[in-house]
């Protein structure tokens, strides 16, 4: 089985990566939170600091790339090739409001002919790997025999599926029904995505889709940076690993930012999810939202790493 890293918008940076990776080196590839080519064909200087080699050594990173314009994905993947990358992922579930109403992300599943006219030209003129990264739909699953009919005419080199239509964002339930009709009738490589927060959710889910050979972790593996590692037989995360973690990614952000206030920000997002690793975190939690600055917030932190650890989240 292989592990993969969800891209998460504002936490997985290069940054993150590099930094989980050394201390959770189980995890088999990390894909990148997506970039948004335009008609200029210019990557910006802080894209290009997320996917330029140089930032991504060491591990196996994936681009991902949300555009509803075929001739900005084509120009962005070619030049990704030329960096030396083997893949480029397709964003079609991202459901941001924002992001959907221009019609990319999980917009781009509204309109079938549109998306299938973006995957001619983009299968016609590509020569490396394109995946797709997917929901069900943007309404109701049953868009997605269609979808997934469409998929299947294409040289897809992985197809991600999370099992949730654009509506249920990442609140309801994974429609597991879904996807195991996915694994029925798509011949392709799949991954499932999709509400792993524990190794006992990726070893259920691996019984039951033994055919499944990919699985792809989000919150659960920012919650847990040591999910893969227990998924695959390993321990946990002792108290040791997680401070210092924790430690070199917050010293790498101070370096990065230069600023105290954008490394607090950029660390309260991970508390979010890290904190569901200890009992009783909700005074901890409280005190490291509100702090403004690096001595606030160290002093949140001290009395978070205080506190027990839940054996399983």
């Amino acid at each position: 089985m292989e592990y993969y890293f969800a891209p998460m918008e504002g936490v997985t940076g290069a940054i993150f990566r590099r930094v989980h990776h050394r201390y959770f080196p189980e995890t088999d590839c990390y894909y990148m939170p997506f970039l948004s080519p335009t008609q200029d064909h210019v990557f910006t200087p802080r894209e290009l600091r997320n996917v330029l080699p140089e930032y991504n050594q060491g591990f196996r990173a994936v681009p991902q790339l949300m555009t509803k314009n075929a001739q900005d994905f084509c120009w962005a993947a070619q030049a990704l090739f030329d960096l030396g990358y083997e893949e480029v992922n397709l964003n079609l579930g991202c459901p941001s409001g924002t992001v959907t109403a221009k019609g990319k992300g999980a917009g781009m599943l509204a309109d079938p002919e549109g998306l299938e006219r973006f995957l001619d030209e983009v299968f016609s003129h590509l020569p490396g790997k394109v995946s797709i990264k997917t929901r069900l739909g943007m309404e109701s699953p049953e868009e997605f025999p269609r979808l997934l009919e469409i998929f299947s005419r294409y040289p897809v080199s992985l197809l991600i599926i999370h099992p949730r239509v654009r509506q249920d964002f990442y609140r309801e339930p994974v429609r597991m029904d879904s996807f195991a009709w996915a694994v029925d009738h798509y011949s392709g490589a799949l991954c499932y995505n999709g509400g792993l927060r524990t190794a006992s959710d990726c070893t259920r889910l691996c019984r039951q889709f033994p055919q499944v050979e990919r699985l792809m972790l989000g919150q659960g593996l920012l919650a847990n940076p040591a999910l893969i590692r227990q998924a695959k037989g390993g321990p946990g995360a002792s108290l040791e690993e997680l401070q210092a973690y924790h430690q070199e990614l917050y010293q790498a952000y101070l370096e990065a930012f230069g600023s105290q206030k954008n490394t607090v920000y950029h660390m309260k997002e991970l508390w979010h999810y890290l904190s569901q690793l200890f009992v009783g975190s909700e005074k901890a939690m409280k005190q490291i939202r509100k702090a403004s600055d690096c001595a606030g917030y160290e002093s949140g932190v001290a009395a978070m790493f205080r506190l027990p650890r839940k054996e399983e989240i």
